[in-house]
């Protein structure tokens, strides 16, 4: 799942402003992410997975559709792995650049960690359920999904509001 494609990344990366002055023009390159814009595309992919996730859980015990149970399976661990790479390789570096500090960083990536970690666990669940496999604990499950999509809301808001602007700062 693709943040940008190809000709969408030479647009914006030949429009931008800010030429060789920005702290992250060196992602900008064809064929590479266009940080300030592909971090707001990403945080719109996790706040929708988020959503369809909350959807899910709203759908317990019953209601749970196993086709979108096996389309977010299948598309939550290859989504983070990709925003996950895009953030430490690209926007990470320009923060520390700018006024960051290695300690907001060392957070987020340990943060990044965890969140793969429960995106296994989850793609593992949603895709039981999804090939017809009853859910035996709703409750626990509706718990797994809410402190997981509750947790990515809140760094995605944190990103947001403290590595953005830093970044952003040195344009």
């Amino acid at each position: 799942m693709a943040l940008m494609r190809m000709s969408e990344r030479m647009t914006a990366a030949a429009a931008c402003t800010h030429g060789a002055d920005c702290p992250v023009s060196s992602a900008c390159a064809p064929a590479r992410f266009v940080p300030c814009i592909d971090m707001a595309r990403a945080h719109a992919q996790k706040l929708k997975l988020c959503a369809t996730l909350e959807a899910i859980a709203d759908d317990l015990p019953s209601q749970v559709d196993r086709l979108q149970c096996l389309s977010v399976a299948g598309s939550l661990v290859p989504l983070l792995r990709e925003c996950h790479r895009f953030e430490e390789e690209a926007v990470f570096p320009a923060f520390l650049r700018g006024a960051g500090n290695d300690e907001i960083i060392r957070r987020l990536t340990a943060e990044h960690l965890e969140d793969d970690c429960a995106a296994e666990d989850l793609s593992e669940r949603l895709m039981a359920h999804g090939h017809g496999l009853p859910i035996e604990n709703p409750e626990a499950f509706g718990y797994m999904l809410r402190a997981f999509f509750e947790s990515m809301r809140r760094h995605i808001a944190f990103e947001r509001d403290h590595i953005m602007p830093a970044v952003n700062e040195e344009h």
